[in-house]
């Protein structure tokens, strides 16, 4: 047995022990388990005559080929289910994901096909042709509707970045809403971008207000995804100021972000991009779903990670290091959030 399916057997049986532990005073209902995953340039090597793929090719710079796409696919479904505790996460979200058929590979072309999971996607304004997207299980939740957003104040033919997806689900005696977010890049600095995630920011906060309105703010809300900014930063305090609205929200990654913990390494240090951000009726909620700052995690297992050549300590085993590859998963880690149910 090969060291990697190892680890994998040994955090699949750690999840699960701990899962059950938490879980084993509701034993009618399992826990919804969220995880969500920047898989770092899902592409496949078909050209897309509309989209600026041309790198990831098999005559590109990153020579990218069927056998690298195969291991790629192979990675991920190997991560999905190392997060599930033996039975897969119940929803998925991703961002840089090509297209749909790289999913429906995913999805239908690994044992992932056994647990019914169904695809949500749109191709995105992106240059790169880059997407938000998500599966769900439709044994365990049923998807009302979906829609993707962008901002009001911006032409669609001026706003070539990833569109926001939001899902209604009705999970259980309950309804969840999903917001899945891929923000603009800092490439080239920190203010790199920041006007367009601002506009981002407030285009969200002003639909969570509209869907809690519609719920007398008992929505039940979570936003997650790579927000390419820390809890600390402006956008995102924006998002969740009290002020801003009567809704309250939570940023539940600033509690590991605050230990020094992070879903992405910049230069040796860790930070927390990858963000799941709740509204206070989760917290709270007397009946129905709920969670806790407890029940969120960076999921990191020793497979995911590998020795950083340049800085002390450990960074993601990302696919590519620069135009190199190294046959990895991501340079992202994956976050996981679990719901529970009163």
């Amino acid at each position: 047995m090969s060291r990697g399916i190892v680890y994998i057997f040994a955090a699949c049986l750690v999840l699960f022990t701990v899962t059950n532990r938490r879980y084993s005073q509701d034993p009618g209902l399992r826990p919804v388990r969220l995880m969500f995953y920047n898989v770092e340039n899902l592409f496949d090597i078909k050209d897309d005559s509309l989209r600026n793929d041309n790198d990831f090719l098999p005559g590109g710079v990153m020579k990218w080929n069927h056998t690298r796409y195969s291991r790629k696919i192979n990675s991920l479904y190997k991560t999905i289910v190392a997060a599930g505790s033996w039975s897969p996460p119940e929803i998925v979200a991703f961002c840089e994901v090509e297209n749909r058929k790289t999913l429906e590979e995913l999805v239908y072309g690994t044992y992932l096909a056994k647990y019914d999971y169904r695809i949500i996607h749109e191709d995105s304004p992106d240059q790169r042709g880059i997407d938000v997207c998500l599966i769900y299980r439709a044994d365990s939740l049923k998807m009302i509707d979906f829609r993707y957003w962008i901002p009001a104040n911006i032409k669609r033919e001026d706003f070539i970045t990833r569109s926001v997806l939001c899902v209604r689900f009705a999970v259980y005696d309950d309804t969840l809403h999903l917001i899945v977010n891929h923000w603009p890049s800092r490439r080239g600095g920190v203010l790199a971008g920041e006007d367009l995630r601002i506009k981002i920011s407030d285009m969200v906060r002003e639909k969570i207000d509209s869907i809690s309105r519609r719920c007398s703010l008992r929505a039940k809300i979570i936003i997650t995804g790579d927000f390419n900014c820390t809890p600390d930063d402006s956008e995102i305090r924006r998002l969740v100021d009290p002020r801003n609205s009567d809704v309250c929200l939570k940023d539940l990654s600033e509690y590991p972000a605050k230990e020094g913990f992070g879903t992405y390494r910049y230069m040796g240090a860790w930070e927390m991009i990858d963000q799941v951000i709740v509204s206070g009726s989760l917290l709270s909620g007397k009946k129905g779903l709920y969670t806790s700052p407890a029940m969120l995690r960076i999921f990191k297992p020793d497979f995911l990670l590998k020795k950083d050549p340049k800085y002390p300590g450990l960074s993601p085993f990302s696919t590519y290091r620069g135009y190199r590859y190294q046959g990895g998963f991501s340079d992202h880690l994956p976050v996981l959030l679990d719901l529970g149910f009163r």
